[in-house]
């Protein structure tokens, strides 16, 4: 009997300890979608359902310590990149990664849903100069893609205009979160653009799901696009089985917690 090879997965990322977000929600997402979950931790953070308590920044050359140590030994087949706090790691993990051929997939933890800054801006030009161009696919939500091409974007042609536009300045292709987007959220609908450079734009939709517990829904959908690149899709499947699985572990949610709960990464089965 042959058995199949997980690809390795390397999520380079925040530590949540309620469990929703960050590197647990990497582990879950590319242990349910069969891959070898490796971390390097950048933060740790005391957090739950209703919010951050407390944050303690690793220092950049343990972070890039834990990236060399996974890679040198184990291997990579693709890298999901989330949250880094100032520009000191972006620096140490950009070099970290120099010569490491594995297709990258980078959330650009820049800007919360709510608009509020969550890093500051040396550290956006910083990521902007040495990750942006490195990445295969980044995944920047709607606040963070408005600041990226700098104006404000209020319809679906406006986010495809500005995924291009950022796609065409680092190379990498662009997955733009539509979140709530004017026209469509009007429609009760979640809008996603896929752009990759020199092809069309993608779109893929569903329902918006009535519910409060979306937490770590970004980080999941990142880790599950590197995970099924890892295994060979192409990206625009990658990207649409990645949705899949975050529609499908939003639906099972256990309900934890008195604010934005946990999704239900464990009860995904299948995907089409």
């Amino acid at each position: 009997m042959t058995t199949r090879i997980p690809p390795r997965i390397l999520s380079i990322a925040g530590s949540d300890s309620s469990g929703g977000a960050g590197i647990q929600a990497d582990i879950k997402t590319i242990t349910m979608l069969g891959g070898y979950a490796m971390t390097a931790i950048t933060a740790i953070t005391a957090q739950n359902t209703i919010g951050v308590q407390g944050i303690a920044p690793i220092a950049p050359a343990m972070t890039a310590q834990q990236i060399a140590s996974c890679i040198d030994d184990i291997g990579v087949d693709a890298i999901k990149i989330g949250m880094l706090h100032d520009a000191a790691v972006i620096a140490a993990v950009a070099d970290a990664l120099a010569g490491v051929d594995a297709p990258i997939v980078l959330d650009p933890v820049m800007i919360a849903t709510s608009g509020a800054a969550l890093i500051a801006p040396d550290a956006v030009a910083a990521m902007q100069s040495l990750l942006f161009p490195r990445a295969a696919l980044l995944t920047p939500n709607l606040p963070e893609l408005a600041a990226l091409v700098g104006r404000p974007l209020a319809s679906t042609q406006d986010m495809i205009d500005a995924a291009s536009d950022l796609s065409d300045a680092t190379g990498a292709a662009v997955l733009a979160k539509g979140g709530h987007v004017a026209d469509h959220d009007a429609q009760g609908r979640v809008t996603d653009i896929l752009i990759a450079p020199g092809a069309r734009a993608v779109a893929f939709d569903h329902a918006r799901i009535d519910t409060v517990h979306t937490h770590g829904t970004g980080c999941t959908l990142s880790s599950a696009i590197a995970t099924l690149l890892g295994h060979g899709q192409p990206l625009e499947h990658a990207v649409r089985l990645g949705r899949q699985f975050v529609v499908q572990a939003i639906t099972a949610a256990p309900g934890y917690g008195a604010g934005h709960g946990p999704l239900g990464h464990q009860a995904v089965r299948t995907l089409g």
